[in-house]
C-alpha cells in the first residue's frame, strides 16, 4: 500500500513538472531570431573634371584598387592602365587618373560693355617725286642704239604730260652729251614725246609711256640722223648770187667799151 502511494506521488510530481515546463517554455512568446548586421555600404564617388578635363581621385586611408573601382565605377584594369600600375600597391594621398572628360564649363560673369573705339581715318600719304631725263642723240650709224661717240642733237622739242593732265612740261634739247632732266616730277604715269629738228629723220620711237615712282631717276634715249636725201635734192637758189653793185659796174664798163669802139671807128674813116 505504501508503495502504491509513493508511486502515485511520483506520478503527480512528474505531471506537475511537465506542465510547468510547457507553461514556461513551450507556451512563452517565441524568441525572434537575431537579424544579421547590414552590409557596409560603399559610398559612390562622383568625380569632378579638372579644367583640363582630367578626372583625379586621391587615395584615402584603407583604399584598395577594388574599393576605388567600386566607388567610381572604373574597372581595376582601366585604373592600372591609366596610371601605369602593374600590381595592387597604392598609398594614401596618391593621385589616380580615372579618365578624361571635356574641360569644365565655366560660367562667365558678364562685365561692363566695352566702349567702342573711334576709328580715325587713315592719313593719305603725300605723293613723292622723281626725275625724268631725255636725250636726243645723233644716230650716226642708224642702229637706234646710242653710242658714247654719238652726241646730243640740239633744238629737239620735248613734251612731257601725265595722263590726268595735271602736269605738262616742254623743253628743248641741248648740244653736248648730257640729257635734259625734268627734276622733282610728281610720281604717276607719263607720256614723253620728242620732235626732231628740221633736217633730221628719227631712228627710234619718238613717244614713250612710262610710270614714274617716288625716288626714281628714269633715262630715255631718242635717236635721229641727218636727212642726207633732203640735202642732195635741195633746190638751187635763183640769181647769180653777186652783188647788185657789181652788176651796175659791169654795165658801165660795157657802155664805155662800146663808146670807145665807135670813137675808134670814126678815127679810121677820117684818116
Amino acid at each position: 500500500m505504501k508503495r502504491l502511494l509513493l508511486g502515485a506521488v511520483l506520478l503527480v510530481a512528474s505531471l506537475l513538472s511537465v506542465n510547468f515546463f510547457y507553461a514556461n517554455v513551450l507556451l512563452a512568446d517565441p524568441v525572434e531570431p537575431a537579424l544579421a548586421a547590414p552590409a557596409k555600404q560603399i559610398p559612390i564617388y562622383t568625380p569632378t573634371p579638372l579644367p583640363d578635363g582630367r578626372i583625379i581621385y586621391t587615395v584615402q586611408a584603407g583604399d584598395t584598387l577594388l574599393s576605388i573601382s567600386l566607388k567610381t565605377g572604373v574597372p581595376e584594369d582601366e585604373i592600372r592602365k591609366l596610371n601605369n600600375i602593374s600590381g595592387d600597391l597604392i598609398v594614401e594621398g596618391q593621385k589616380l587618373l580615372l579618365g578624361l572628360a571635356g574641360p569644365a564649363q565655366e560660367t562667365s560673369t558678364p562685365g561692363p560693355s566695352p566702349t567702342p573705339t573711334t576709328v580715325l581715318p587713315t592719313p593719305t600719304a603725300k605723293p613723292g617725286s622723281g626725275d625724268l631725263c631725255i636725250l636726243l642723240f645723233n644716230d650716226y650709224n642708224g642702229d637706234s642704239i646710242r653710242q658714247e661717240s654719238e652726241p646730243s642733237i640740239p633744238g629737239g622739242a620735248i613734251s612731257l604730260a601725265n595722263r590726268g593732265g595735271s602736269v605738262s612740261k616742254t623743253a628743248k634739247t641741248e648740244a653736248g652729251s648730257d640729257p635734259y632732266c625734268f627734276e622733282k616730277v610728281p610720281e604717276g604715269d607719263y607720256n614723253i614725246t620728242v620732235a626732231v629738228p628740221e633736217g633730221y629723220n628719227p631712228t627710234t620711237v619718238m613717244n614713250y609711256a612710262v610710270q614714274l615712282n617716288a625716288g626714281d631717276q628714269t633715262y630715255l634715249d631718242f635717236g635721229a640722223q641727218v636727212n642726207t636725201v633732203a640735202m642732195e635734192e635741195a633746190p638751187v637758189p635763183t640769181g647769180s648770187g653777186k652783188s647788185p653793185l657789181l652788176g651796175i659796174l659791169g654795165g658801165v664798163l660795157l657802155l664805155a667799151g662800146a663808146g670807145l669802139a665807135i670813137f675808134a671807128g670814126r678815127l679810121l674813116k677820117s684818116s
